[in-house]
């Protein structure tokens, strides 16, 4: 039968749910909209899809690695308790597997690859309906290197991926390592936006006012807090974490080698988690009711 792109749209609108999911519940329907509908709330497909707007901020992040290749994924889940468990976290691992293995362009993408005969949007809303949980395939990277490449996993909560020029994988592992633990924002000061770089020069002049000291002397000083700045943000001007008395860019050009890209997920980073006063809650609840 002929499923038009139109109806596993309306149906799509209707229940939130995968277009592939759409598509197979209007051919078991035979492009019966409130049939198909029906089913998949059935199947636990539409209960999946209203879960979808809970905060989902725990979770776990995997690597997956093959030569020099590797694929960093974060896959979130709404507690502590679910992240830990077997199930989740083997899901999270296919789908760093899938990432690595398909190359997908896009997190879309990487959600219709197949892997164990279903698509990874599909064995996502299986785990849903199972677990009672959000569960979301937030973003992923892949990470290739023409030298070394070094990977890195803290508490199954921070991983970190590395690409060397040169030197080999046990500097880049230990690089990796001071990735997650330091969290630079860019490689070297050449990578910082001009425009990042003009708005803390006016921050850090503006913080001289007051100071008594000649113009030339001012000018020297912003410069010297500015290069402190980019030492601390970039990763070639932080102190080595297993080393504090060298740079990382210390320790590179010492290999003869240079860091040619790097990435690093923190599980929950930049999402806003939903705070649960369950003692206000409790006390509103009494204050209801002395009213009544």
């Amino acid at each position: 039968m002929n499923i038009t792109a139109d109806a596993v749209k309306q149906l799509r609108e209707r229940t939130g749910a995968g277009m592939m999911e759409c598509k197979r519940a209007l051919v078991e329907t035979k492009g019966d909209l409130d049939a198909a509908a029906e089913l998949m709330r059935k199947s636990g497909l539409a209960k999946a899809d209203k879960k979808a707007a809970r905060v989902a901020a725990e979770g776990t992040v995997q690597i997956e690695r093959s030569g020099n290749v590797a694929a960093l994924v974060e896959v979130n889940c709404e507690t502590d308790f679910v992240a830990r468990s077997d199930e989740f976290q083997a899901f999270a691992r296919d789908v760093a597997a899938a990432a690595l293995k398909g190359a997908p362009s896009s997190l879309e993408a990487l959600l219709e690859l197949s892997h164990g005969g279903q698509s990874l949007d599909e064995r996502r809303r299986a785990l849903i309906a199972k677990i009672g949980e959000n569960i979301a395939v937030r973003r992923f990277v892949r990470v290739s290197a023409p030298g070394a490449l070094g990977t890195y996993i803290h508490g199954a909560r921070i991983g970190s991926v590395v690409a060397l020029q040169g030197g080999d994988d046990s500097l880049a592992r230990d690089i990796a390592m001071h990735v997650a633990a330091a969290n630079p924002a860019y490689i070297d000061a050449n990578d910082v936006p001009a425009e990042m770089l003009d708005k803390e020069r006016e921050i850090l002049t503006e913080q001289t006012k007051g100071e008594k000291k000649p113009p030339d002397i001012i000018a020297k000083m912003v410069e010297g807090r500015l290069r402190k700045y980019l030492g601390e943000i970039t990763l070639m001007g932080q102190p080595f974490v297993k080393d504090e008395d060298t740079t990382v860019e210390k320790l590179v050009k010492k290999a003869g080698a240079k860091v040619l890209n790097f990435a690093r997920y923190e599980v929950g980073a930049g999402i806003e988690k939903k705070q649960d006063d369950f003692v206000g809650e409790v006390m509103a609840q009494v204050k209801a009711q002395e009213k009544h």
